[in-house]
């Protein structure tokens, strides 16, 4: 897998421990792409501590039964994504503008205790993400997803660029469109925890034939 300058083939080439930022109905896939407006100061401060090592940040959700730990912080679910910071930009205002590059899932092991202000958990890489399977990609029921895909557009009346949907491969066309669709939090994170990549499809298109089915046309945000 690469990300940015950088490429990453096994486990071993992803720290063990990294910061990570939760937050609520955003995903990340290995492949792609996440822009982040950060502002927080402890997270300006997490993006200080990731461009001065491996440029890696953990994106995770908090755990989607509410839970809140003695500190007020939010409990987080078990598998988030592993980012590399590939642009940086400053806003003269206190910002950051950051994209991260999907590189892998990850399992967390453990939160560790640390002086830092933001959070850092120690974590094991899904290495399969890490190498790509055509056995996967041929899979894929690229008509299904699609029509799914049209249908929703066409329900909230939104216009796609239809020549690069068409020129994009199985995989990151399966990853692009679950990270862009503005479902929830649960629906988030059945497509990041998808075993495979037909699994993740089909997971995409029954929720969003069950989204259009109830009339919810997703969280009422727009694609991006």
């Amino acid at each position: 897998m690469k990300a940015g300058n950088h490429s990453y083939r096994r486990a071993t080439d992803i720290d063990t421990v990294i910061p990570v930022f939760p937050l609520s109905a955003a995903l990340l896939l290995p492949g792609g792409h996440l822009p982040l407006n950060i502002f927080e100061p402890r997270y300006l401060a997490m993006t200080d501590r990731a461009l001065a090592g491996s440029r890696l940040i953990g994106m995770i959700q908090p755990r989607l039964d509410g839970a809140i730990r003695a500190d007020g912080e939010p409990e987080l679910c078990q598998v988030g994504c592993v980012g590399r910071l590939s642009s940086v930009s400053e806003t003269g205002d206190g910002r950051y503008l950051v994209t991260l590059n999907g590189i892998c899932r990850f399992r967390v092991i453990e939160e560790i205790a640390v002086k830092t202000p933001f959070r850092q958990c120690r974590i094991v890489p899904f290495e399969s993400d890490l190498h790509e399977n055509e056995d996967d990609e041929e899979a894929i029921d690229r008509g299904a997803l699609l029509r799914a895909f049209r249908a929703y557009l066409d329900a909230n009346n939104l216009e796609a660029d239809w020549d690069s949907v068409n020129q994009a491969e199985n995989a990151s066309l399966v990853n692009a469109l679950s990270m862009m669709v503005p479902y929830g939090a649960a629906e988030k994170q059945a497509l990041l925890e998808a075993p495979d990549l037909k699994t993740r499809a089909d997971t995409l298109i029954a929720i969003t034939e069950i989204v259009l089915a109830q009339g919810r046309h997703g969280s009422g945000r727009q694609l991006q």
